[in-house]
């Protein structure tokens, strides 16, 4: 059905993505992104890693498997296409003790069910022949594991949303939602936009958004900030792909590891702190508002009584550099304070059920005319157009019904 309007809020990449997809499949439709910020990518796709992950590490058959395997095709592909960054560095999963070998083994067997590109297991002598600095006594390597530039990638999808004819409508915060007949109204402050369908892709704040269009209450973001170092320009020689410490299944972050970056530097981290508001990327950043609900919120205390432990360690990071590099050194023992200065930060938008327990997977719900992105985490910016396909095969695929 040509001539709809289908409306998007949040242009980060997940909003872009989806909203070029469904102007390349549905020639006619009117796509109009909205989003509060002065311009694109401003949070957590213009403070992503830049890594293309491969899918070794998320649970065979889940979303999250299935959509990051497509994703990297499709992400490489458009790179390609459009002469944007893609360089396959290639990555490291190190483990530096025994008993990391037992859930490298596991991991190893679940990326191969994901069907990870030319992914073997290598001894340490082989470690030293890819990373000559690196530790460790037993790696996973994926020579397939890319770098890229996410905010020009999602540059690149507003403008092919304004080229079929839609608009990607900056410095529209969205105030309410509501559901009319036959479509939905979307408002800032005194102006009112409507569309034939919504589809919400609002990040970190993704649960108050979904909220505003009576999408219940499940989960809760909670912002988790991810602060990195950076390696002084002197000591960038002694990394030169990805490396990764083999990540603790109980805790969904991955550790401290060190990232190329395609403008040459090379970050170390990050951390995961709780930042004290959704846009907390200081420590002085902080929201009465976002607190308090927090603090009202069951899953909180809940999640806190499970990880207090783990926060106390990733807070010591956070205010102790050589705390921080402690990690680090275990993966390039060269590597210490005096290499390193402070970078840059991100925050995460990470989903909480009530029960405490933190959401994994892609969580993606249709009720009518509106559809919510309720959790995307990494690898939402690999898996990006993959989503996309996934959301425009959910948004339509009930149309004739409504």
């Amino acid at each position: 059905m040509a001539d709809e309007t289908v409306g998007i809020v949040g242009a980060g990449i997940v909003g872009l993505a989806t909203g070029r997809e469904i102007a390349l499949r549905r020639p006619g439709t009117r796509v109009v992104v909205l989003e509060k910020e002065p311009q694109v990518a401003v949070h957590q796709t213009g403070h992503n890693s830049g890594v293309v992950h491969a899918g070794i590490y998320y649970p065979p058959g889940s979303l999250k498997a299935e959509l990051c395997v497509r994703g990297v095709s499709l992400l490489r592909e458009y790179c390609q296409e459009r002469r944007l960054p893609y360089r396959e560095t290639g990555k490291l999963v190190v483990a530096v003790r025994q008993d990391e070998l037992g859930r490298m083994e596991n991991l190893y067997e679940r990326a191969r069910n994901n069907h990870v590109p030319e992914l073997r297991r290598i001894s340490g002598e082989e470690i030293k022949e890819i990373e000559p600095h690196a530790g460790g006594i037993a790696a996973l390597h994926s020579p397939r594991t890319a770098i890229t530039d996410y905010p020009a990638i999602a540059r690149e999808f507003a403008k092919d949303i304004e080229v079929s004819g839609g608009e990607v409508r900056l410095g529209f915060p969205v105030t309410s939602i509501t559901r009319v007949p036959d479509g939905v109204e979307v408002g800032s402050g005194q102006e009112r936009i409507r569309v034939d369908r919504l589809i919400l892709c609002a990040g970190l704040h993704s649960d108050s958004v979904a909220r505003l269009a009576e999408d219940g209450s499940e989960p809760r973001i909670v912002p988790f900030r991810g602060e990195y170092m950076l390696l002084k320009p002197d000591r960038t020689h002694l990394v030169n792909g990805l490396l990764y410490p083999v990540p603790d299944p109980r805790y969904p972050f991955l550790g401290v590891h060190f990232t190329p970056r395609v403008d040459g530097s090379v970050e170390v981290g990050p951390n995961a702190v709780l930042a004290l508001a959704r846009e907390g990327y200081s420590l002085g950043r902080i929201s009465p508002r976002d607190l308090a609900g927090l603090a009202a919120y069951p899953g909180i205390w809940r999640m806190a009584a499970q990880h207090w432990r783990t926060g106390v360690r990733e807070y010591r990071g956070s205010l102790s550099k050589s705390a921080f590099m402690k990690d680090a050194a275990l993966y390039v023992p060269e590597v210490g304070v005096a290499d390193v200065v402070r970078g840059g930060a991100g925050v995460r938008a990470q989903a909480l059920d009530r029960d405490g327990t933190l959401v994994d997977d892609f969580r993606i719900h249709t009720e009518g005319r509106v559809t919510a992105v309720r959790n995307a985490p990494s690898p939402a910016a690999t898996a990006s157009a993959a989503i996309a396909e996934h959301i425009a095969d959910e948004v339509f695929a009930g149309r004739d019904g409504l």
